[in-house]
């Protein structure tokens, strides 16, 4: 590649590496999309500036199942399930992979492996696509994955893919996508070329239907290995690099259930109610009281992961803690106050002084009642009634039970 070419593509991969490092320094929540003039997408994930998962871009189905099948060799591809609701989201593989942790007992390491790995696959994919037109970048604060699997430093993944595609290049390799399927295409000149044992490695895996990809992970080498191995061959046409398609994954789609009592299946007209405190005695009683009323809840005592979670799930009120450590109830409120699936829902302040100020402040930062410490179940009851205008309706559904 021209050496003025490669100065413009560094640039332009740096100014991609400062964008994802503005999302970590400023804490930010949400999706992250870029897009090239073809219309391809890459998806990342971030929760309170931390990397959670990255989708898109090419083949995302071989992608997870040989990342499946490196790191949890004993994963029955067929039983791979997934919830019919999830099967739409862009982060379907993120949803099949957390599911396929609990129906199949994968260690969490494991899990974490293919996270990172999958990750790190999608950045070199990127970062090679950035030779093909100028990438647009836009946020969309609200998209988020409900839940973290795991948070990789997306520094060190962003410096290692930097690092990578700088090897890439250096070995003469930048017209050349992982992607890409060999198969050979002059198989007399090849095996006059190498030994009869090489020779049979080469008719059995070099078919043009295993990428660049999947033959590392089949060979347990690099990308870079396996490329640069092959490299002299492409060079004089005896190996051709072809396009394949994507694989069809063998997912079944599972309906989710449900465990409430019989008499109370639709979900959607039970309240649910939210509670953010460091205290888990706390979001304990609290729990207790609002589930013995028939309604639903959901305790959660660390703030910096709570906001994405809240987005979320929605909660028809929310408690809040005044008082918290590395981020307090004031900040809290403001970010809530910012989303706008939750800028009407009533968010009710706990907290253990009766000073005017704090009252005013909280106000101030979008509170929109008080309850003092320590809570007593009248006083919730009280506050549920005169935010959800439930009346005493509560009072009569203490025999219901709901399983969280």
């Amino acid at each position: 590649m021209n050496s003025n070419i490669k100065k413009l593509k560094s640039l332009e991969l740096n100014k991609i590496v400062e964008q994802f490092n503005s999302c970590c320094q400023q804490k930010y929540n949400g999706k992250v999309t870029l897009k090239n003039s073809q219309g391809k997408t890459w998806n990342f994930y971030y929760r309170t500036g931390q990397l959670v998962w990255a989708t898109g871009g090419h083949h995302p189905h071989r992608r997870l199942q040989r990342n499946i099948q490196q790191f949890c060799p004993q994963t029955q591809m067929p039983k791979l399930e997934l919830y019919g609701s999830d099967a739409n989201l862009e982060y379907w593989d993120y949803c099949c992979l957390k599911k396929l942790s609990k129906s199949q007992n994968i260690k969490q390491e494991a899990i974490n492996s293919i996270a990172v790995n999958i990750t790190s696959e999608i950045l070199f994919d990127l970062a090679h696509n950035i030779n093909y037109g100028v990438m647009s970048f836009e946020r969309y604060p609200e998209d988020i994955a409900d839940a973290p699997i795991i948070s990789p430093q997306a520094s060190v993944l962003l410096q290692q893919m930097q690092e990578s595609w700088h090897i890439w290049s250096e070995a003469g390799l930048t017209n050349i996508s992982p992607q890409l399927a060999p198969i050979i295409r002059q198989p007399e000149t090849l095996r006059q070329t190498v030994s009869p044992v090489v020779y049979q490695n080469f008719e059995k895996l070099i078919n043009g239907k295993h990428t660049l990809w999947d033959l590392a992970v089949h060979l347990k080498q690099t990308v870079l290995q396996i490329t640069r191995s092959l490299f002299p061959y492409i060079q004089k046409g005896i190996i051709e690099l072809i396009e394949v398609s994507d694989v069809v994954l063998p997912i079944t789609k599972v309906a989710k259930t449900h465990t409430v009592t019989t008499a109370s299946k639709n979900k959607g007209n039970i309240p649910m109610l939210a509670c953010l405190d460091d205290s888990p005695q706390v979001c304990k009683m609290l729990e207790r009281i609002i589930t013995s009323q028939g309604m639903r809840f959901v305790g959660l005592t660390n703030p910096i992961q709570a906001i994405p979670f809240l987005i979320q799930t929605k909660p028809d009120l929310i408690f809040l803690d005044l008082i918290m450590p590395v981020v307090n109830g004031y900040e809290v409120c403001s970010q809530i106050r910012k989303s706008s699936v939750l800028a009407d829902t009533p968010i009710v302040i706990l907290t253990g002084s009766s000073g005017v100020f704090d009252h005013v402040r909280s106000k101030v930062f979008g509170a929109t009642d008080f309850i003092s410490k320590p809570i007593c179940k009248d006083q919730i009851i009280e506050i549920v009634n005169k935010y959800l205008h439930t009346g005493s309706s509560l009072v009569h559904h203490s025999d219901l039970a709901f399983c969280h």
